[in-house]
This record gives C-alpha cells, sequence and structure tokens, in this order.
C-alpha cells in the first residue's frame, strides 16, 4: 500500500493479523463449594505441555460473541444464551504468540452447570482449576500439583517465554478477568450466573467474598444489593433453620 504525502511516497506494508477468541470459562462446583476455571494443556506447539485458556479462531460469517459461545457448545456441549458471554478485553502485544501476529478479543463465559471435561483436538488434558483468594487483589488457581497465580502490573513482560505460568499471555488475562469481576460486583455481578439460574443470599455473599468483598450477613447484603436481585418467591433449605428465600439477577 503507498502513501503518498506532500513530500513524497511510503509504501507500507500490511498485515492481516490472525484473530482468536479466548475464553475464560467459570463455573462453581457444588460438592467442594469452590469457583473454577477451565484450562486445558496443549497439545501443539507453541507451548506445547503448557497449560493454557481455551481458544477458538473466529469464522468468516461469525461474530465474536457468537465465536465464545460457539467454543463452548463445541469443547463442552453446552448451549448457552448470549447473557452468558461478555467481552472482557483485546489483547494485541506484537509478540504475544511467538512467530505470528495475533490477537486476542477475550470473553468470559458463565456456566450454569459445570459438565465433565473430555479433551478435545489439539490438547491433552481439561481440568476445572479451583480459585483460591491470596489477599490484596491476588488469587491462585490449583488442580492437583498444578497451580497458577494472578500477576501484578510489573510482573507483565511482552516477552512470551513462560517457564512456569500459562501459555502465551493467559497469566495476564486471566489477572484481568478476576480484577473485572471484583470491579463489577456492585453493579453488574455476571459472575452469580454460576451459581445457576437462582441462588440464596448467602450463595451470592460467598461469590462475593471470594473476590474481596466481604458481606457479613444477608441484611446488610440485600440493602446494598437489592437493585441488582429480583425475590423469585422461591426458596431452598440452605442450612440449618428456615429455607432461604430464592432470587435472581433482575438483568440477566
Amino acid at each position: 500500500m503507498k502513501i503518498q504525502t506532500e513530500e513524497n511516497t511510503m509504501t507500507v506494508t500490511l498485515e492481516r493479523p490472525y484473530i482468536t477468541i479466548t475464553n475464560i470459562i467459570w463455573s462453581f462446583d457444588w460438592r467442594t463449594q469452590q469457583i473454577n476455571v477451565l484450562l486445558i494443556k496443549r497439545a501443539d506447539a507453541p507451548f506445547k505441555g503448557f497449560w493454557a485458556l481455551p481458544e477458538t479462531a473466529m469464522r468468516v460469517h461469525e461474530g465474536a460473541h457468537e465465536a465464545a459461545l460457539r467454543l463452548v457448545r463445541e469443547k463442552i456441549g453446552l448451549s448457552l444464551s448470549a447473557v452468558h458471554a461478555e467481552q472482557l478485553a483485546t489483547f494485541t502485544a506484537p509478540d504475544r504468540v511467538p512467530g505470528n501476529r495475533a490477537l486476542s478479543l477475550s470473553y468470559m463465559t458463565f456456566l450454569p452447570d459445570r459438565p465433565k471435561l473430555v479433551p478435545g483436538p489439539g490438547t491433552t488434558d481439561a481440568q476445572w482449576f479451583a480459585l483460591a483468594p491470596e489477599g490484596h487483589g491476588h488469587f491462585s488457581f490449583h488442580y492437583g500439583k498444578y497451580a497458577f497465580t494472578t500477576l501484578a502490573d510489573n510482573e507483565y513482560l511482552h516477552d512470551q517465554t513462560p517457564t512456569t505460568g500459562l501459555a502465551f499471555d493467559h497469566n495476564w488475562i486471566l489477572t484481568v478477568a478476576c480484577r473485572r469481576i471484583a470491579n463489577k460486583l456492585n453493579y453488574q455481578p455476571t459472575i452469580l450466573l454460576i451459581l445457576g439460574p437462582t441462588f440464596t443470599l448467602k450463595q451470592a455473599r460467598y461469590i462475593y467474598n471470594q473476590f474481596g468483598q466481604h458481606e457479613p450477613d444477608n441484611s446488610n447484603f440485600l440493602r446494598n444489593h437489592q437493585h441488582l436481585l429480583t425475590d423469585t418467591g422461591t426458596s431452598q433449605q440452605d442450612g440449618p433453620g428456615r429455607p432461604a428465600k430464592e432470587y435472581r439477577l433482575t438483568h440477566a
């Protein structure tokens, strides 16, 4: 492509970057009472044998939101409505993928169920990693002997050569995802969708507490967040005592 200026003509080479959808897929394990994120182990280079967030290429005739939901449908077998996915950010560091110019349109998807995982093409393993708050806005994710932590701002380097972290810049993407969820708890707590269509105040408070917003009792929690919740008129037995009211997200 040639660009004409008043003084001279410059020839500029335009590259067409490869576009991927990186999906941070959240779920809740009712048995262990833990928030989970899905990681897959890569079967191919680059970063063969590294854990990574699930990705898919965006197809010609679909939008990014559609691609994020398609990934969940194809890899996990769940067909979700559009409300269960939201765009996180776009990651464009020139060397985030070795040898290629690749952009990541990242999405977060909130699963109302936690299905059994089966590794798909290009992966050797797929597992739910449990979130653990580490204080001061940091989080770790654990499965068996494997553990990964979110990053501080000064720990993110454009030189993507991890030795103990996730593949590519996925540690950083996961860090941004955790921050986004924590920052949206008071106006758009879509993370509560991992509890299913309805939940009790106690269950919602637990999610808030895991992301660093400590809610000591139901009455204060409801007073502070009642604009976000709708009483469904139903109840469930959530511990000893009388049944607990069930709520849903008002705008979900």
